[in-house]
């Protein structure tokens, strides 16, 4: 029975846990002289990329505390902000720390989106501000801030020369590696809702 229920709880977390790459892209390959840790860099931040639904259910409206939503999170680049609304009732435009405190956009040039299903990939660290410049919806609410830190990075590999065995992902003949890690607390929630599936299924 508890095979059975490994089983199941492996097919139900597999799609979300795995991914296929080919190493060094569709050209490079893998070949000496690339540089493997750099091309794993940007495979572990897609990976491990959160969509944040931002107000999740509530989403982008009047009468949200978006300074409460953002609460517990961590956003990091890579991720991804999806703002849902109504199209031609609210929009999204990204504005500095001034404006966001005055509610209004000094750069004549911002465009906002206007969708209703905008996805703003977060590129860079550091603080980013969001606001509805439609009528007063920026000061009754409608404005989002948030801290960005940096994305999640690959272990490190063995220095040239190093007596220690090489790690999972490395050539020992070629001298060329590459190497992935998971952060505790993702594998620890992924333990947990595997835990939490056999049990549902054992019961």
């Amino acid at each position: 029975m508890a095979s059975k229920a490994f089983l199941i709880v492996a097919m139900i977390l597999a799609p979300t846990l795995a991914y296929s790459y080919k190493v060094g892209g569709d050209s490079d390959g893998w070949k000496s002289g690339d540089n493997y840790t750099e091309w794993a860099t940007g495979k572990i931040r897609d990976a491990f990329a959160t969509n944040y639904v931002v107000g999740d259910n509530a989403g982008w409206k009047l009468g949200v505390n978006y300074t409460a939503w953002t609460e517990g999170k961590t956003f990091r680049v890579g991720d991804t902000l999806v703002f849902m609304y109504t199209s031609g009732t609210h929009n999204v435009l990204k504005v500095d720390g001034a404006d966001f405190q005055k509610c209004a956009s000094s750069n004549a040039s911002a465009k906002p989106l206007t969708s209703g299903n905008d996805m703003i990939t977060l590129a860079t660290p550091g603080k980013k501000w969001y606001i509805c410049n439609i009528a007063d919806h920026c000061s009754k609410g409608m404005k989002l801030v948030i801290t960005v830190s940096e994305a999640e990075a690959p272990a490190p590999s063995p220095l040239p020369g190093s007596s220690a065995p090489p790690p999972p992902g490395t050539s020992a003949a070629s001298g060329i590696s590459f190497s992935f890690s998971i952060s505790p607390l993702k594998y620890t929630v992924w333990m947990l809702a595997a835990m939490a599936l056999s049990k549902m299924v054992m019961a």
